[in-house]
């Protein structure tokens, strides 16, 4: 949910955006939370969370995951946003974009909110790529043979990989498909020191949405010279 600043650059620098709906849920993920960095201070931070119960128990996919007491949950959610970032001389924008995902929490699903809370801030940065959903999508068992699948599926060269990510995952299902492997490395000053941490939306508020494209288009200048996709 309102993904950090590094997700969000890494789908910036993509063409595709493969949403995993029907991966299990993960309570300690970023699924259904996300920190909220003070405007004045990024160091001082507080959880955003979506109380979310799992009908299935801890194998409940990401998709059935439902919102518990989604009209509670969304006054809370709304009244930190307004806390953390109402006095940014930015927020009339942000709020205009944010109401779009507050007004997701009626559906009482979790995952529908965090593809919603993804897609305006996509959407407030100009991002002209392509949005598909696993779950329609055909691949076969196992994490990194089920990623290289669903890369060739968009017609991939090139798969964006962020940091965590090369730790876990077997790049010979990719080399079979002809897909390069391509680590994505954000800086590690400025903005980006908690661009690892902090939601999006911190920047965002801070500067604003064009000083973000700016830095997110240099950034994705970087990681394209194969035309990747993630």
């Amino acid at each position: 949910m309102f993904p950090r600043l590094t997700t969000l650059a890494k789908l910036f620098a993509a063409d595709y955006w493969i949403v995993l709906d029907d991966v299990q849920f993960t309570r300690r993920d970023y699924q259904h939370r996300a920190r909220l960095g003070g405007l004045d201070d990024p160091a001082r931070h507080r959880w955003l969370t979506i109380p979310t119960h799992l009908p299935s128990g801890r194998p409940t996919l990401i998709r059935d995951a439902v919102i518990a007491a989604p009209d509670l949950a969304r006054r809370r959610a709304a009244g930190m946003l307004q806390q953390h970032y109402g006095i940014s001389p930015h927020w009339p924008v942000l709020a205009q974009a944010l109401d779009r995902v507050l007004d997701t929490f009626p559906t009482g699903r979790t995952a529908a909110v965090a593809e919603i809370s993804t897609r305006v801030l996509l959407d407030l940065l100009g991002w002209k790529g392509k949005i598909l959903t696993s779950s329609q999508l055909t691949s076969r068992p196992g994490r990194s043979q089920r990623l290289a699948d669903l890369a060739a599926v968009t017609g991939a060269r090139a798969y964006l990989c962020g940091t965590g990510g090369m730790v876990y995952l077997d790049q010979a299902p990719f080399a079979a498909r002809d897909i390069a492997v391509m680590p994505f490395r954000p800086p590690a000053g400025s903005i980006w020191s908690s661009g690892r941490r902090l939601s999006a939306l911190w920047a965002l508020a801070a500067l604003g949405p064009d000083p973000v494209i700016d830095r997110l288009q240099a950034l994705a200048a970087d990681h394209t010279v194969l035309q990747p996709a993630a």
